[in-house]
């Protein structure tokens, strides 16, 4: 850590000797509490602007993305929902021939719209409509100006982050191809992020960085033999599968959470471009001190609070790293949907010793561990987060990190009020 980082240290816990890396998972099975991956379109339609995500699904799911978005009737959003209606069902109609209707219908009326997805669901799965052959028939009538993909958002056996590692990955096969050395950044990153991101790479001394997903589909990055990429977030394996089948080379990195977090996400790309330690230093600092101070202010109101996470978003192991060591907080259980042992290997060396984690779900089992534990804070899904504020526990949606910019140093204060206001609040409740 360099000088001038050092006269506003972050307090970290030392990290104990192999972490968690060979720690034993509870892997559960059973009743799940989660969001389908259709909610991934809330924030990726945000962030592609030219894209439309035509989901092929029922009323259900429509109902299911006006209120999770909260837009009005009236909004032209970049998303929609071609409903499969009981003539469909009951195979009265061709349910091709109604997806291409729908589809002339968008486009005519949205001329912007550069990339279609077809977003499959639990109702276009059961009946076995063949969205890829959809797109590639779609594709051949609307190209050159509309380029048409497919993905599967659904709900079965998945977990709601899992929509955008699908659609990511979707992209992959059409990214233009090269030799040179690059730099990709993967992961839906909120627009301010990705700028701080950018500058902060140019001052290390990395000037052309891509970011996966781009703000437009003809703005697609470049992949090949020599790409190195960095993971923004930690549910993205298919994607990554999908890159390094095209000869990319992931950097390993913990996730860009918190101001430890982030300083080494960026050494990764620094060690791998040969950047000298003092310019490294001296291109961080700045953003780091800011970010290192702002904690401090926050942490007596965390430090030796006890925390327990119900599995998610894939971000419980990255969170509780960052929670624990930067914030002082006592980890009771981290559960995740899915733990990916590779992406998360630094992650776990990270956490303490003895932390109790859980991968999957069977959420009785998981009730009856927090209620025994009375935890100060539970991190959790809307299904279980105001029945356990009912009980008298103060709760963290866990969909909300998701909606919310977390990544980086200058919004390291922002994530760690995240769980501080729910106490805060609970605290001036009982006063």
């Amino acid at each position: 850590m360099s000088a001038a980082l050092a006269a506003v240290p972050v307090v970290v816990r030392p990290k104990a000797a192999g972490g968690c890396s060979d720690a034993p998972v509870l892997k559960e099975r059973g009743q799940r509490e989660v969001f389908c991956g259709l909610t991934g379109i809330i924030w990726l339609h945000r962030k592609i602007q030219d894209a439309f995500f035509l989901i092929v699904g029922s009323r259900t799911c429509a109902h299911l993305m006006q209120s999770a978005a909260g837009v009005m009737i009236f909004a032209e959003p970049r998303f929609g929902t071609a409903i499969i209606d009981e003539r469909d069902l009951a195979g009265m109609s061709d349910a091709n021939d109604e997806l291409d209707r729908v589809v002339a219908q968008l486009l005519s009326r949205r001329p912007d719209i550069k990339l279609l997805f077809l977003v499959g669901s639990c109702p276009s799965e059961v009946i076995k409509l063949d969205l890829s052959r959809a797109a590639e028939r779609l594709g051949r009538s609307y190209s050159p100006n509309v380029r048409v993909l497919n993905y599967s958002g659904s709900g079965i056996e998945t977990t709601f982050t899992q929509g955008e590692d699908a659609c990511l990955a979707a992209l992959v096969p059409g990214l233009p191809a090269t030799n040179a050395k690059s730099l990709m950044v993967v992961g839906a990153l909120a627009d301010v992020v990705e700028d701080q991101f950018r500058r902060l790479f140019a001052a290390i001394g990395i000037a052309d960085v891509q970011f996966l997903p781009p703000r437009r589909s003809t703005l697609l990055p470049v992949v090949g033999p020599n790409t190195h990429y960095l993971l923004a977030q930690p549910f993205l394996a298919d994607t990554a599968r999908a890159l390094e089948g095209r000869g990319a080379t992931r950097l390993e990195a913990p996730f860009p959470l918190g101001v430890e977090g982030t300083t080494a996400w960026f050494e990764a790309a620094a060690r791998e471009w040969n950047i000298p330690e003092a310019k490294f230093q001296a291109a961080i600092a700045p953003a780091a001190t800011r970010a290192s101070a702002a904690l401090s202010r926050i942490r007596h109101q965390l430090a030796g609070k006890r925390i327990f996470f119900f599995p998610d978003s894939q971000l419980e192991i990255p969170l509780a790293r960052f929670l624990s060591r930067e914030l002082e907080m006592n980890l009771v259980e981290v559960g995740t949907p899915f733990l990916h042992r590779q992406h998360l290997a630094t992650e776990l060396e990270m956490l303490p010793a003895g932390t109790m984690l859980s991968e999957g779900q069977h959420v009785e089992n998981q009730l009856d561990r927090c209620r025994a534990a009375q935890p100060d804070i539970v991190v959790c899904g809307l299904g279980l987060a105001n029945p356990l504020e009912a009980e008298g526990m103060t709760t963290k949606w866990a969909i909300e990190l998701v909606f919310t910019p977390i990544q980086g140093y200058e919004q390291a204060a922002d994530l760690a009020e995240l769980f501080a206001r729910p106490l805060v609040r609970r605290a001036k409740l009982a006063a």
